[in-house]
């Protein structure tokens, strides 16, 4: 069984034909998807979805890109939905999508930085408060997200989506108890830092995932990404490594049921 660790499940397309995308997910062997959630605006719409279909889980967070719609007493009001899901039972398997974005439009100015500085820093403490892993986003930020990490080290670690740095860069995430996602970017022969970085690491701290409907694999430019396309990732993981297909699966998938607590 294959599981997308991220994928924006109740963004367009899917949300308006979602037992079409689970079933073409299924035919190929992707058994669970988890849908990081980027503002208050659709904790509520993640958590009703992921009632609704067994395969689905999400996690509650504030995405830098839509930090202008925040501020910090939104920290407050994550903080009392995460409560409220867990108590009653709901599928919050972590916090985020959550990070920092330095390369969106006005995104270099000392007031943005300090702001998704001040909403990651509220976020990695709800993790701890929690005991969730959180899902981690970040452009053109990464000294000051690894400084972050260091000082408010997840307790539950987490996973560092849409990894595409070197393997020092990774190395420096992996000591600090992250996970590294591996989505489409390796599908794509001129990613030869990002193929070179995933080929060289341990196979245990690899996560798949697609990042629908961003992210397109090599040869569906300017199409959504969908969740059954996970297997054109697994292929070329596969060239790029050493270890069978279904070794590939098997221990990619065990990562992410145990780093998000999935009950498969």
């Amino acid at each position: 069984m294959l599981i997308d660790s991220h994928c924006h499940f109740d963004f367009e397309p899917f949300i308006q034909a979602p037992n079409s995308y689970l079933e073409q997910a299924k035919q190929v062997g992707v058994g669970a998807i988890v849908i990081p959630s980027v503002g208050l605006n659709n904790w509520s719409l993640v958590a009703k979805l992921c009632s609704e279909y067994p395969e689905l889980y999400y996690g509650l967070g504030l995405h830098p890109f839509f930090n202008h719609q925040h501020d910090l007493a939104a920290l407050e009001l994550l903080k009392a939905h995460i409560e409220t899901d867990i108590n009653i039972g709901r599928k919050c398997v972590a916090i985020g999508e959550c990070g920092l974005d330095f390369a969106i439009e006005g995104g270099q100015t000392l007031a943005v930085k300090q702001q998704q500085i001040a909403l990651l820093e509220g976020q990695l403490q709800l993790a701890n408060e929690f005991n969730l892993p959180v899902i981690l986003h970040c452009r053109k930020a990464f000294p000051e997200l690894i400084q972050l990490i260091k000082f408010n080290r997840p307790k539950a670690e987490g996973v560092f989506h849409a990894f595409s740095g070197s393997v020092q860069q990774a190395q420096q995430i992996i000591e600090l108890g992250i996970k590294i996602g591996v989505g489409g970017t390796i599908t794509y022969p001129r990613a030869k830092k990002t193929r070179h970085t995933i080929s060289q690491l341990p196979l245990n701290v690899l996560m798949l995932e697609t990042d629908a409907p961003d992210m397109p694999v090599c040869g569906y430019q300017g199409e959504p990404n969908r969740p059954d396309r996970l297997v054109d990732i697994v292929d070329v993981l596969t060239e790029l490594r050493g270890e069978s297909r279904a070794e590939i699966e098997r221990i990619t998938s065990l990562t992410s049921t145990e780093l998000f607590k999935l009950k498969l």
